[in-house]
């Protein structure tokens, strides 16, 4: 089959690949314009155009679909539009151009999770399984049938990046097997039926860390937010960044956001919670680089009131 692939993140990636190892054709790239990136802003292409020019694949930019990207897309003249995370809604009257419709691979075992953060919500609200499911995309947000599905276990110390690696390439197996069948003509969509949940993309605030909660719930927005949008807390005045954290539930008696250097030469950073304390692993000081946590603990000297807020 002749294939559209719509894509713009470095998740997206694994699915464009595996779809050229399998033999079909993809005739054209759409993805999302190059955006400035960095502390310079440089205009920088997006994971999926950067690799499809290294295909050999046209590549059709546009942060939205309007009539000239639909003309384009019938130029290339797709059987079928594959789409993972491409960034931007498909709108209805393009839905038909490909024959046999656009084919979207989600994050989560849908109808749960529908939206553009399925898998960090997954790791914040505390999912023991996830996966990926391929969908055939309609007007509705996620809500079209679904043709296939895989799961995964969530483990406790996994972060939404982590998970999203996993399922970017076990993903992309799915969607080549989806569009397989679809164009053997023994592919069968079901209705979706279940729960629905929504996830909406998180901003920056989502990454705010509340001390006073338990240990399990700031364990687990940490997690989720890891690495986008990232988790941070405030410390006299300034955005503290936060990594990856671990329990320590033997230690109940710091108080929420209060700092604690603990174990002598083999120092670890505690920090209050709502529960008990959490370890802190890697952190980041407004204006520096990533540190270990115990290596800042160490440098605050003898001062005894850093908390955080």
């Amino acid at each position: 089959m002749r294939v559209l692939f719509a894509g713009t993140p470095g998740v997206a990636v694994p699915s464009l690949d595996r779809l050229v190892q399998d033999g079909f054709e993809i005739v054209a790239v759409l993805t999302r314009e190059d955006a400035p990136v960095g502390r310079k802003r440089i205009m920088t292409p997006s994971p999926v155009a950067a690799r499809a020019v290294e295909l050999g694949v046209p590549v059709i930019r546009a942060n939205r679909i309007d009539q000239g990207t639909m003309d384009a897309i019938r130029a290339a003249a797709p059987d079928v539009a594959a789409i993972v995370a491409y960034g931007g809604l498909v709108p209805e009257t393009a839905l038909g151009i490909p024959e046999h419709g656009w084919i979207n691979l989600h994050f989560s075992l849908l109808p749960a999770w529908r939206g553009a953060a399925p898998v960090q919500h997954a790791v914040i609200h505390g999912d023991d399984v996830t996966g990926a499911s391929t969908f055939l995309l309609e007007k509705g947000l996620d809500t079209g049938p679904v043709y296939g599905t895989l799961t995964e276990a969530l483990r406790p110390e996994d972060t939404s990046g982590e998970v999203l690696e996993r399922l970017s390439r076990s993903g992309a197996v799915l969607l080549s097997q989806t569009l397989a069948a679809v164009g053997a003509g023994n592919a069968a969509a079901v209705a979706q039926s279940g729960d629905v949940s929504l996830a909406p993309k998180l901003s920056l605030e989502d990454g705010h860390i509340d001390w006073r909660q338990p240990a399990l719930a700031i364990r687990r927005r940490i997690n989720g937010v890891t690495p986008e949008p990232g988790a941070w807390t405030m410390l006299d005045g300034q955005r503290f960044k936060l990594g990856p954290v671990r329990p320590r539930p033997e230690t109940r008696d710091v108080p929420p956001g209060m700092v604690r250097l603990s174990g002598g030469s083999s120092a670890s950073a505690l920090v209050g919670t709502g529960s008990h304390a959490l370890e802190l692993d890697k952190v980041q000081p407004a204006g520096k680089k990533m540190m270990d946590a115990a290596d800042w603990a160490r440098g605050l000297g003898q001062r005894e009131d850093v908390r955080f807020e």
